[in-house]
């Protein structure tokens, strides 16, 4: 694996489905069901590099944008596996190559664990960060999911909420 760091005043966006605005660094959503690079009861965090990856990872295959709140977060992070360079390097463990799998088919649909969550697995045991990854729902664009387990120590995202606009719990919408 090769690591990688987002330097402090690194810009990241996600686009939040609206009655998870107020909980604008919570991987609550993730643990929920899980996601690619996490199994549920594990929260995660999923942010894109660039703003139109985040609108086009919230929209997947629906023909339209859903309703979000899209939000940028200033972020510092160290160790990130950056799946980017999966061929660079030192060879990666097979199961790497298996990373595009349709995690959820596997999971939801088959009830097979998807080789991902092995993955994350693997990431958070050796105390990683979390994983740069590329795009596939805009080419292009790059993904990072950040097990907040690891926020502290060097790790930080905040939410670009200056004017205090984002509902600060359920009851303030």
């Amino acid at each position: 694996m090769i690591l990688t760091d987002l330097p402090a005043g690194s810009m990241l966006y996600r686009a939040h489905t609206p009655r998870w605005s107020d909980r604008p660094v919570s991987g609550t959503g993730a643990a929920a069901r899980g996601g690619r690079f996490n199994r549920a009861g594990i929260e995660a965090l999923y942010l894109s590099l660039e703003d139109v990856t985040a609108l086009r990872e919230y929209q997947q295959t629906s023909p339209f944008l859903p309703p979000c709140t899209i939000c940028s977060y200033t972020a510092a992070l160290r160790n990130l596996v950056d799946l980017r360079q999966l061929h660079h390097g030192s060879p990666w463990d097979d199961l790497w190559h298996d990373w595009r799998e349709d995690w959820r088919y596997l999971a939801l649909e088959l009830h097979i664990e998807p080789p991902t969550w092995v993955l994350g697995d693997l990431v958070r045991q050796q105390g990683h960060t979390g994983i740069l990854f590329p795009s596939l729902a805009h080419e292009g664009g790059t993904n990072a999911v950040v097990f907040t387990e690891y926020l502290g120590n060097g790790n930080s995202i905040e939410v670009n909420d200056p004017d205090h606009e984002l509902p600060r719990n359920q009851a303030s919408w």
